[in-house]
């Protein structure tokens, strides 16, 4: 397990690693995750590091080693981008390559929105066109999140979330008020005015992100990259997805 050290971003503590030599790479975990399941658990810190990568991840506030503030209006998108840019500054990154997994894709395109001169390039990985659409649904998923027991939870894709979360060691209450924040919209007008080659990777069998190739329409120098056979939770750990985001990587410019 890489070694694990903290910095303070708009007062709470947030747990990174920093791994290896190279380009770096900025890696954003998806929701009820965190670093170690998302990305070093699947093999991308390893996979990054021997394609010749420096690998920078961090635990998103409310996950894994990080404060996790019971009020909602410490979370959102916006906010956790701020926490990515912050990290960048604190280790003198001055630009990086950031891939983001499902909520971390959302937290890596309002990066690379609001801060363009960061980001050389984006990897939107298990979220394709509902990002522009909105994601349905939350309510179930945070009563989930708050229910006494698992036991509680009838909803399917709320069970999922919530057993996921159990698995994980997550903070319910903390994962409740993050999925219970406002939710920024990313439109179609943004991304258009996004001038870094973009990858979208998402699985052909993921109704949780959305087809990668209509996302990437919407893109100027957006591609996509179909993980076939893959659903939401199993297309993070495909050789697919790996072999294509280091493609990707050696010809962006």
């Amino acid at each position: 397990m890489p070694e694990y050290r903290t910095f303070t971003s708009d007062g709470l503590e947030i747990a990174y690693i920093d791994e290896g030599q190279g380009e770096p790479v900025v890696l954003v975990h998806g929701f009820a995750s965190n670093l170690a399941v998302n990305w070093v658990d699947t093999g991308w810190v390893r996979h990054l590091g021997q394609a010749g990568y420096r690998v920078v991840a961090l635990d998103n506030r409310g996950h894994g080693r990080s404060a996790k503030p019971h009020d909602r209006e410490r979370y959102g998108a916006p906010l956790m981008a701020d926490d990515v840019r912050r990290l960048m500054d604190h280790l003198g990154i001055a630009q990086a390559d950031v891939m983001g997994f499902s909520m971390g894709a959302r937290i890596t395109a309002f990066l690379a929105i609001q801060h363009p001169d960061r980001v050389r390039s984006a990897i939107f990985g298990g979220l394709g066109a509902n990002m522009v659409r909105g994601m349905a649904g939350t309510g179930p998923i945070a009563n989930a999140l708050e229910a006494p027991s698992i036991d509680d939870v009838t909803n399917p894709t709320a069970r999922t979330f919530r057993a996921f979360a159990e698995a994980t060691k997550s903070d319910l209450k903390a994962l409740a008020a993050c999925i219970r924040s406002s939710r920024d919209p990313i439109t179609a007008e943004a991304l258009g005015r996004l001038t870094c080659p973009v990858l979208v990777a998402v699985g052909t069998e993921d109704v949780v992100g959305g087809p990668a190739g209509e996302l990437a329409a919407l893109i100027p120098h957006g591609e996509a990259l179909a993980i076939v056979g893959r659903d939401h939770m199993k297309s993070v750990g495909d050789p697919t997805y790996k072999r294509g985001v280091v493609e990707f990587l050696a010809r962006r410019p």
